[in-house]
């Protein structure tokens, strides 16, 4: 069973009497629905709706564990005291912290506190991450190639932080942003987003029949940039493009390329949207 200890990681403990009704107020994630052994992606965002820091919530002894990038975890702190006030939370930063996630057999993983459903992936991968334990190889060459199949797109290395919104990474689709929950920080804009259609970018899978170009490489159709790769593994890779364009490109029969290199885009398995009928010019 593949196992993968992965680098470049911290973890927020947000504990308090407040902290469950302080972080429901913040961010995308819908506490209410979020399980004892369940991990779900969320976002803070800003208030024209894109996404300033992302994270996996989960519960753990009392408190809301935040699973958030190494680099972004001292300004993720600082935002969420901003916000603070007088709720009584207490915020406390761990720094890289053994974090390993596991998949495939997951009747051999031993059900702890720490060992957590990633509820990005569908329930037949057995997708779990454990914190604490033996650290392990952190090659993430396996990790990678796994988001990639199922559409799973992770900053720095797929988009960009403070340049996205949550339907461009496919949050919508993974449950990392609630619609039914009321109010966050950014929920007007990416609301309206939703329920007009207006989602113009999406993560999408990209295969070729070689090996894929270095991740930020553009993809062009007719010599026209409509996106870019993120993380790449062998001859697949993710992609955050404009998906209008994407589909304009195939109804023509119009090569679309990762550099100079063919490539197939498709919507990552399970996932709900579908490609536009026309294009949304700007």
């Amino acid at each position: 069973m593949p196992r993968q200890s992965l680098s470049g990681r911290a973890v927020l403990e947000v504990n308090g009497e407040d902290a469950e009704d302080f972080l429901q107020n913040l961010i995308t994630t819908d506490l209410d629905a979020l399980g004892q052994g369940d991990l779900k992606p969320g976002a803070l965002l800003n208030p024209q709706g894109k996404i300033l820091f992302e994270f996996l919530v989960s519960r753990t002894e009392g408190a809301l564990r935040l699973d958030t990038l190494l680099t972004s975890a001292d300004d993720l702190s600082k935002r969420l005291t901003l916000y603070k006030l007088r709720a009584r939370v207490q915020i406390a930063v761990h720094l890289e912290p053994v974090v390993q996630v596991l998949w495939e057999s997951e009747s051999d993983v031993s059900e702890t506190d720490s060992t957590l459903r990633d509820r990005r992936f569908p329930d037949v991968v057995g997708v779990k991450r454990q914190y604490g334990g033996p650290d392990v190889d952190q090659d993430e060459a396996a990790w990678t190639a796994l988001r990639i199949k199922y559409g799973v797109a992770e900053a720095p290395l797929d988009y960009s932080l403070g340049d996205a919104f949550p339907h461009d990474v496919n949050l919508d689709q993974t449950g990392g942003v609630s619609f039914r929950k009321g109010c966050f920080v950014g929920q007007e804009v990416v609301s309206r987003m939703h329920h007009r259609g207006t989602a113009r970018r999406r993560i999408l899978v990209a295969t070729g029949k070689s090996g894929l170009p270095e991740p930020g490489t553009a993809i062009t159709a007719n010599e026209r940039e409509i996106g870019r790769l993120g993380g790449v593994a062998g001859s697949s890779a993710l992609a955050l493009a404009r998906i209008d364009r994407v589909k304009d490109a195939m109804d023509n029969g119009v090569p679309i390329l990762a550099g100079d290199i063919p490539i197939h885009l498709a919507i990552p398995p399970e996932h709900r949207f579908t490609f536009p009928e026309a294009t949304q010019e700007a």
